[in-house]
C-alpha cells in the first residue's frame, strides 16, 4: 500500500510528519527515526538508539585510576612540556 502525504520544510530544516503517517509507523513523541536514501526516494523508519561506551570495562578501570591518581608537579613549564611531548 502506497500512502502519499505532503509536508513543508521549515527554515531550520524541520518537517512535521503527517498524523496519518505517524499512526501507520507507530511514531509518537520521543520515537527515534532513521533516514535512508533509495533509488525511489527517502526511507523513514522507526528505530531504537542505544548508548554504547567507546571503552571496555578494563579501559574504564585504567581511566578511573589515572583520573584519581595524584598528578605530578613540575618545577618548570619546560619540564612539563617535555613530559607531554614524550607521551
Amino acid at each position: 500500500m502506497t500512502v502519499i502525504e505532503t509536508a513543508k520544510v521549515t527554515s531550520k530544516g524541520q518537517v512535521t510528519i503527517p498524523n496519518r503517517i505517524r499512526k501507520l509507523l507507530h511514531v509518537s513523541t520521543g520515537t527515534s527515526l532513521a533516514f535512508g536514501l533509495s533509488k525511489d526516494g527517502v526511507v523513514l523508519l522507526p528505530c531504537k538508539v542505544t548508548v554504547e561506551s567507546p571503552y571496555t570495562s578494563r579501559e574504564w578501570e585504567k581511566i578511573e585510576k589515572l583520573a584519581s591518581a595524584k598528578g605530578k608537579v613540575y618545577k618548570s613549564a619546560k619540564r612539563a612540556k617535555k613530559h607531554i611531548e614524550a607521551l
